[in-house]
Order: C-alpha cells, then sequence, then structure tokens
C-alpha cells in the first residue's frame, strides 16, 4: 500500500500538525484552487475534523491561504456535501 501524502501546517500558537490532504479542486466561480485536509484528530462528536484552505502554487514553494469570504465557504460546503451524498449512493 503506497504511502499517503502529508504536510505540516502552523496554528495561530506556533505549533506544528501533520495534515493528510484529501483531495483538491479549483473553483471556477471563484478561480481559485483549494485543498481539503484533515488532521485525523476527531471532533466532540467523534467525527473526523476537516479542513480546507486556498492553495497557491508559486515559484517560492506551495502556500496556504485562509478562506475568508462566505462565497468560498458555500462553494466548499457544496462541493462537501454532494461527496457526501454520493457516497452514501455507492453503499446503498
Amino acid at each position: 500500500m503506497k504511502d499517503k501524502q502529508k504536510f505540516i501546517v502552523v496554528d495561530e500558537k506556533g505549533k506544528e500538525i501533520e495534515c493528510e490532504p484529501l483531495f483538491t479542486f479549483e473553483s471556477e466561480e471563484t478561480n481559485k484552487q483549494y485543498v481539503v485536509y484533515t488532521d485525523n484528530t476527531k471532533d466532540k462528536n467523534g467525527n473526523i475534523r476537516v479542513f480546507a484552505s486556498i492553495y497557491e502554487v508559486t515559484d517560492k514553494g506551495n502556500k496556504l491561504l485562509p478562506i475568508k469570504s462566505d462565497k468560498e465557504w458555500k462553494v466548499i460546503e457544496m462541493i462537501l456535501e454532494s461527496i457526501k451524498e454520493e457516497t452514501k449512493k455507492a453503499e446503498e
């Protein structure tokens, strides 16, 4: 089995956290690339935490940027909901 890719993010307290990308996509609506990822921790309900960031490729390396607009969050939520529905159908 092939090892999954991992990357490190630094939180607001300066702590390094190992994360695993789940998928990337480009939105025609916002004209930006996004990465959806997890640190494989669970919330209080036992669900795996999932995060999303803007993903920029530059000549100096790759950067993750925060998503600040409601419009961008709506695009991401629609994609996550679509994936959830597809997964549900595949399990039936």
